[in-house]
């Protein structure tokens, strides 16, 4: 999948609903193509309808010659032109309608596919910082909100406009006194529809704020039972999610209150302005060229005039949650893509890479996340000064208290996010010269918590590779040699693992995560171990299965664990964002400095957890 590029509207929270609107016709350019056409069918449509007053008054005026005496064929003619254009304005309409929904549809599934790529690309902090409810929300919620839109506002909007334009000209042309009058008095509904608006949109747009907030807090809730009956803490997350569904609740009643006071708004205007309609034509009467056809014509184009008006207020109120959804949308896909993709990549060489740091400083940009491995507020620097070099195949530690810098180093390497100062070369190539594509297939990162999709064991190895077939798992599964523990699952490899692997193990999840990462088979594999304890058989498994990885590529282990820097060939000991110590463990222990001491703290701990574990219970 290519990288989408970042849009450039440069759009703010302040866009009127014209602005939002055109900003999502150039997004969705499908919509917009063809639309001049849809409006013309639009017209004939609208055209199409008011034949009938016009042939109303020429059978009234024409057809009845006398007292009591009635054309019956020209009536017939009329009546028979009459249903033929009924006819035109239903095709043209329904053409027009199948135009439209096919484009909005397309446009649509546009929208919804550039999102969730945008969404792919933005940088973790994006997505630790934007809850992850909210942006569901921008692909579920908002995106139908345009569908329910565009299922019927959409037409209306056009369907009604046509018409409204046409019926003036012609009313104009019948009497222009007459059509003066029904202009000005439907004329301040207008203005009170304007004055509405401007409530809508805050009131629509906050209605769909607090709907994405009410999801997230749904979605931490069902996502984190396991703790939230650990702790017992169901009843105080309730209270919040009950909170947050009562705030949308208002926001959304208050929204409706405004759509409702709109639209008795436009029967009582329609009252006022078919009533002076009539009381002025009669006035005028026949002395003044109005035919009783002509009067009864304008009346009821009066009410053509008028149903616009009337529809407006109904749709009115669901055009503005649409334009609000599509402005929150919208919002996702300013947000910029970083880190970002190089115009001319430089593809990296083949075989093992080595890895250069040079000089590299980091500090978290103003939109700050939670990160693992770093408390540092913003603008504070969380790496300083790091420089060194990995060759090509070396097993690395990196070993740290927490707050460190540790983990933000793995995160830089992998190119997560790039230094505040410095450079990153791999194989000797920057970083930011490297596509984005090219980097994931050659350098892979098995993080302190793996993500596995609620399928089985197999298809969250085969994910790592498309294409990779039963027998390149199975394959996996014996060089890494966990046969034994696939065995020992109620289903082998179809066993099922749950919603983010909740029924496996810690250390389970950890193996699939190494089984996938074997899998894709990369030059460069960045291992940020996972802190939770596991059994003394998982965690052999996890070492043994490590080794056979690490063994023929360049392995950078963020260890939490001590006995994985005692196995690595060199250790990187972090301080404060500093590189303090650089060394085989052997070495850094007979140092007694920060890698001693962290040593002898954690086998201290290891100790005292082994003498508890063997002490009878009581």
């Amino acid at each position: 999948m290519t990288a989408p590029q970042s849009p450039s509207f440069g759009a703010g929270a302040t866009d009127s609903a014209i602005v939002t609107i055109r900003r999502g016709l150039a997004v969705a350019p499908v919509l917009r193509n063809g639309l001049g056409l849809t409006f013309v069918l639009a017209a004939v449509g609208s055209a199409g309808r008011i034949v009938v007053p016009i042939l109303i008054q020429q059978a009234i005026d024409k057809g009845i010659v006398g007292s009591g005496e009635v054309n019956v064929g020209l009536v017939a003619q009329l009546a028979l032109l009459a249903g033929a254009a009924v006819c035109v304005a239903a095709v043209a309409f329904r053409m027009a309608q199948v135009r439209l929904g096919e484009r909005s549809e397309q446009a649509l599934y546009d929208l919804r596919s550039m999102l969730i790529n945008h969404i792919n690309y933005l940088s973790l902090d994006d997505h630790n910082e934007e809850r992850r409810g909210g942006l569901v929300a921008r692909v579920t919620s908002d995106i139908e909100t345009l569908t329910q839109f565009f299922q019927w506002g959409g037409m209306a909007w056009m369907r009604s406009s046509t018409l409204m334009s046409i019926v003036g000209i012609v009313m104009l042309a019948y009497d222009w006194l007459l059509a003066l009058i029904a202009f000005a008095i439907s004329f301040p509904l207008a203005l009170v529809l304007r004055a509405v608006q401007k409530r809508l949109v805050v009131a629509h747009g906050q209605a769909r704020q607090s709907n994405g907030i009410m999801l997230g807090a749904i979605a931490e809730v069902v996502s984190g039972a396991p703790a939230v009956r650990a702790y017992g803490a169901g009843t105080m997350l309730a209270s919040v999610v009950e909170e947050t569904t009562e705030r949308k609740a208002r926001d959304q009643i208050r929204a409706a209150l405004y759509g409702a006071f709109l639209f008795p708004s436009g029967e009582i205007f329609a009252v006022f302005t078919v009533s002076a309609v009539i009381g002025v034509g009669v006035w005028q009467g026949p002395t003044d060229g109005l035919t009783a056809g002509a009067l009864v014509s304008f009346v009821f184009l009066t009410y053509r005039f008028l149903e616009p008006i009337a529809e407006f207020t109904e749709i009115i109120d669901q055009t503005q949650t649409a334009v609000a959804g599509l402005h929150r949308v919208l919002s996702v896909l300013d947000m910029p893509i970083t880190p970002t993709e190089p115009h001319e990549p430089t593809p990296l060489p083949s075989g093992r890479l080595e890895i250069a740091i040079e000089h590299v400083d980091y500090s978290y940009p103003t939109r700050t996340g939670e990160h693992s491995d770093s408390a540092a507020g913003e603008g504070v620097l969380v790496l300083q000064d790091i420089s060194l070099l990995i060759p090509a195949g070396q097993q690395v530690a990196v070993v740290g208290s927490t707050g460190s810098g540790k983990t933000t180093l793995g995160r830089l390497i992998a190119r997560f996010a790039d230094p505040t100062n410095g450079t990153i070369t791999v194989g000797g190539v920057p970083l930011t010269a490297v596509a984005r594509s090219n980097l994931r297939s050659r350098l892979v990162v098995v993080s302190q918590e793996p993500f596995l999709f609620d399928d089985s064991v197999e298809r969250n190895i085969a994910f790592a590779c498309s294409g990779a077939s039963r027998d390149d798992v199975e394959g996996i599964v014996r060089h890494l040699d966990v046969v034994e523990w696939v065995d020992s699952l109620s289903e082998g490899l179809e066993t099922r693992v749950g919603e983010r692997g909740s029924r496996l193990s810690a250390g389970e999840r950890q193996l699939v995560a190494l089984l996938r990462a074997g899998l894709a088979d990369p030059d460069v594999l960045i291992l940020d171990e996972a802190t939770s304890s596991v059994d003394a058989l998982t965690e052999v498994r996890i070492a043994r299965a490590l080794d056979v990885l690490a063994s023929t590529r360049t392995t950078i282990a963020i260890a939490h664990r001590l006995s994985t820097a005692s196995r690595s060939d060199r250790v990187l000991v972090l301080a404060g964002g500093i590189l303090v110590e650089d060394g085989h463990h052997d070495e850094l222990v007979q140092m007694d400095g920060t890698y001693a001491r962290l040593f002898d703290a954690w086998m201290s701990a290891t100790s005292i957890r082994d003498g508890e574990s063997m002490q009878p219970n009581k």
